[in-house]
């Protein structure tokens, strides 16, 4: 919300009464079929203590942003976030199709429809209401293993069979604290023999102390052949007004060293070279590279420039534009992982096809991809920022297994 003007906040809150004050007019059809108007009383209070005490909530946190402490704020944000969601879209289905009910009442008769009518719109607002519930309390940490088996004609024939795991966008912070959460995650992480683990960046929302505690859990992970990871726009403070650069390279540096402390190689615009009897590949990580507005600190040429003669190679890069604009065609990485799209934490599978309102945004959002020989994975993150659940877009971890062609 820091990034809102009061103004916006208001407009918001303007819509967020607009939708209740339209909701309400067809909530008291449903009400007036009650003979109590004890009960009837009460559901309107109810109704308008929940919308005032919204309004009321979003306004307070926006003035006292400031003032609030770093974890607590992401805390509350997240949480009106959710409360605002699970309120609105609710109450604009039920508005949506009671009012086409009323308008377009040919299939029932003047009688009928006095009772059916309410109660197919009010069906029509609670359906939504508990998949977002569901959403929020269920489905946000109901996590997945994406299994891919992905062949190269000129993968070395050691590295045949070697088991990768991709984890992106852990977001601790809006784990608050909450390990052992994290710990089943690790667990089935562990359980899937990885020789090697990638972290695709954010790995924090902002702050080096959402990373109090969890060294713990991370000491819990473990590959045969080492873990890697790179930093997303997140792990670079960039969405914080600091007190000096000094505050800020403070942030930065406790982040890069929660890595080094939890045997991870955190690769910054550079290269490491894994060898098995002789043969090599190579994992490249360069840091996050994304459009306008996300800034650019990722230098791929640099972090390619020593290991050219090695024909593998592999990328870490968080943002999946990346790939479009300096990876396929332009060099010869062979696979590329990214994340940072979420898969907008929302979407909707028909068999093996999905599909989410964020692809209008990303042209890769999720899933693997393929151009000519070169191949991309998005991983759909670990973890969550802002909406405190994820709908029909569970959080991910992949297991990408290369073979030799």
């Amino acid at each position: 919300m820091k990034s809102y003007s009061i103004f916006t906040i208001l407009l918001l809150c303007f819509a967020i009464f607009m939708v209740d004050f339209a909701a309400f007019y067809w909530l008291k059809s449903i009400t007036d079929l009650l003979n109590s108007d004890i009960l009837k009383h009460t559901i309107h209070i109810l109704f308008w203590f929940f919308t005032v005490g919204l309004i009321t909530a979003i306004i307070i946190l926006k003035l006292k942003l400031d003032s609030i402490a770093p974890r607590r704020k992401q805390i509350l944000i997240s949480s009106i976030y959710g409360l605002t969601i699970s309120s609105f879209v609710p109450k604009i289905i039920f508005i949506v199709v009671i009012s086409i009910l009323y308008l377009t009442n040919y299939a029932v008769t003047s009688k009928e429809s006095l009772i059916i009518i309410p109660l197919l719109g009010l069906f029509a607002g609670f359906l939504p209401f508990f998949v977002i519930v569901y959403a929020i309390f269920k489905s946000v940490y109901n996590f997945k293993v994406y299994e891919h088996s992905i062949k190269f004609s000129h993968l070395p024939k050691t590295f045949d069979g070697l088991r990768i795991v991709q984890i992106s966008d852990l977001h601790l912070g809006s784990f608050n604290h909450r390990f052992h959460i994290m710990d089943r995650a690790f667990s089935k992480i562990n359980q899937l023999n990885p020789d090697l683990i990638f972290f695709t960046g954010d790995l924090v929302n902002n702050y080096a102390s959402e990373l109090r505690g969890w060294k713990k859990s991370f000491r819990h992970l473990s590959a045969k052949k080492g873990m890697y990871a790179i930093l997303g726009n997140h792990d670079y403070g960039d969405y914080s007004l600091w007190k000096s650069e000094e505050a800020k390279r403070k942030n930065f540096k406790g982040i890069t060293k929660f890595f080094e402390d939890n045997n991870f190689k955190l690769l910054l615009n550079e290269s490491e070279v894994i060898e098995i009897d002789n043969q090599k590949i190579t994992i490249i990580g360069v840091e996050n590279w994304g459009n306008p507005p996300f800034k650019q600190y990722g230098d791929l040429k640099k972090a390619m420039s020593k290991i050219q003669d090695i024909p593998f190679k592999i990328l870490l890069s968080h943002d999946p534009s990346h790939w479009t604009e300096e990876v396929i065609n332009k060099t010869d990485i062979a696979l590329t992982l990214s994340g940072h799209t979420h898969g907008m934490q929302a979407g909707v599978s028909f068999g093996k096809k999905e599909w989410s309102p964020i692809k209008y945004k990303y042209k890769h959002w999720a899933g693997l991809y393929k151009e000519n020989e070169q191949y991309l994975y998005v991983n759909r993150g670990l973890g969550w920022l802002g909406f405190p659940g994820r709908l029909g877009m569970r959080p991910e971890i992949t297991c990408i297994t290369l073979r030799k062609a």
